[in-house]
């Protein structure tokens, strides 16, 4: 039998006194495998991986036990535990620019990181760092010299990553790695990945809710529910045949390209929103050349379509709906919203415009004020634009609307979950029956099965409301689930635009073909050869 690199055994994890976050857990980690630990928010996932750091609160109270290579990690003291954090495993947060110092060069971090652990001279500490960010395939010079804001999300969690293999861990916790990066950025941190599990023999505890990632990395999958394991299995035994009815619930909540809905026809509406040779260009101090966001960008949005903007980070999606909403100011081109040229409109056509425009925003939990309640945050649109009505029946009225109890309004968002928020941010959103409606990545920081019915809310009431949508994501399956057409962006231009069904289904441009390509699906099978033919592809 394969020597374990980690044990865990009987595993409850109790916060205070309310009741456990973990119960009775078990499971092991071999030398160069991938686990993936999965499951929804509040399942127990990061609360077990924190624990193999001592990173939990000083409320939590741990029992059971935990092995790495025979060494039990629950007791230790805080030097012995200093040794395990950064020197027998590596850790790789989720949100990679909350994990640097924004203050601090990113040499500086990686030369600190090194010297924590090792007594060598800052000079061959930086050689250090240079060796780790070459392995992670970075320009090892202009990125020791760089903050993390000038870097993409990409590098810096390349950068995060180097960090956590300082000292070569026998174990790198990776937890939830690619959330927030878009489709071919998250491929090539998997492809990373894969590599250093390769290369170094390095094992991955991987923490995720995504589960094409888990397809496409993890050798076996462990599914938690409630604080309990409900199945572990290989990864392809438990995508061929699950067992739980839970693990069965939530492969069905998983979208995955070429699932979504067929050819639609076209809109025979009218445009609500037409954008003309759209340019915007940022200025930079430093005499630096300015930078063109947006590139001659043309496109429309019936007055009851969803149109599906997608494009990796900076290619210009976002901006545009700040041009929407005022926020930015183009420096060429002509938008329209409703029939009104943002270029000439008045402060009070302005007015009107922001009145008919409703925004769903992608965190839930950043997007409504913690120290107002739900039923304030709803109605705090109808208050700043004088709602003639009554405020206190609508926001009953649209609470139902979104499937919540409308006797939550004086729950704070802390007292919901982050899909119970995210309705929330759509009840605010739909407060003043907007013609537009702006989704800004409104479900990537959801669990799938949450997902799931967000977006399946958002499809309901867009049918019976008739409202447009611009409906921005870096997700491709989502896009192809909700759009009825798909406008692709490639550093500010358009490269391809049509029906959902054409422009996903059979791409005519080599990068639509790589996001395509790119996106990973739920099938361990398909999904290396979908792998393969990403890698193919032409860059």
């Amino acid at each position: 039998m394969t020597e374990q690199l980690l044990a865990l055994r009987d595993v409850s994890i109790r916060f205070g006194d309310a009741g456990a976050a973990v119960r009775g857990i078990g499971f092991e980690v071999a030398p160069a495998e991938v686990l993936a630990l999965v499951g929804e928010s509040g399942s127990g996932k990061s609360v077990t991986a924190l624990s193999l750091l001592g990173l939990l609160p000083p409320t939590a109270t741990v029992t059971g036990s935990a092995l790495l290579s025979g060494r039990e990690l629950y007791g230790l003291d805080a030097a012995a535990m200093r040794e395990v954090r950064g020197g027998d495993i590596g850790m790789v947060f989720q949100e990679p620019m909350s994990a640097l110092n924004p203050v601090f060069r990113i040499g500086t971090q990686l030369v600190d990181a090194v010297r924590a652990h090792r007594k060598v001279s800052r000079a061959e500490a930086k050689k250090r760092a240079s060796e780790l960010l070459e392995l992670v395939e970075l320009e090892a010079g202009r990125v020791l010299r760089s903050y993390p804001h000038e870097l993409s999300g990409g590098q810096l969690q390349r950068v995060v990553i180097a960090m956590a293999l300082v000292h070569e861990p026998a174990l790198l916790v990776a937890d939830e790695p690619t959330t927030a990066l878009d489709v071919t950025v998250q491929a090539g941190i998997l492809a990373l990945l894969r590599s250093l599990r390769d290369r170094l023999g390095t094992a991955i505890l991987l923490v995720t809710h995504d589960m094409g990632v888990v397809a496409d990395l993890a050798d076996r999958v462990v599914v938690l529910r409630e604080g309990q394991v409900v199945e572990q299995n290989s990864v392809t035994e438990l995508f061929a045949a699950p067992k739980a009815a839970y693990t069965r619930e939530l492969l069905d909540a998983v979208l995955s390209l070429g699932t979504g809905a067929g050819e639609e026809a076209a809109s025979s509406a009218e445009a609500l929103v037409s954008v003309r040779d759209l340019e915007v260009t940022y200025r930079r101090g430093g005499g630096a050349a300015p930078v063109r966001a947006v590139d001659g960008v043309t496109l429309s949005v019936a007055a009851d379509e969803v149109l599906g903007l997608v494009g990796e980070s900076g290619s210009g999606k976002s901006t545009i709906s700040s041009v929407l909403t005022g926020l930015v100011t183009p420096s060429a081109g002509s938008v329209s919203v409703a029939g009104t040229d943002l270029a000439t409109a008045s402060a009070r056509q302005w007015r009107e415009v922001r009145r008919r425009i409703g925004i769903v925003f992608q965190n839930p939990a950043s997007a409504l004020n913690p120290r107002a309640t739900i039923g304030a945050s709803i109605a705090e649109p109808l208050v700043v634009h004088g709602f003639d009505g009554d405020h206190r029946a609508r926001v009953t009225e649209l609470l139902t609307a979104v499937r919540l109890d409308p006797q939550w309004t004086g729950r704070y968002p802390h007292e919901l979950s982050g899909g119970q928020c995210q309705r929330v941010g759509i009840a605010r959103a739909l407060a003043l029956r907007p013609r537009l409606l702006i989704a800004d990545e409104p479900t990537s920081a959801l669990d799938v099965s949450v997902q799931a019915s967000v977006l399946a809310l958002l499809a309901e009431l867009q049918r019976e409301l008739s409202f447009a949508c611009l409906f921005i994501s870096h997700d491709l399956a989502v896009v192809e689930q909700v759009a009825d057409r798909v406008v692709v962006l490639h550093r500010g231009k358009v490269v391809e635009e049509g029906p959902v069904a054409s422009v996903l289904g059979s791409p005519r441009e080599d990068y639509t073909r790589r996001l395509v390509a790119a996106a990973p699906v739920a099938d361990p099978a398909r999904q290396r050869a979908r792998r393969e033919a990403w890698r193919a592809l032409p860059r």
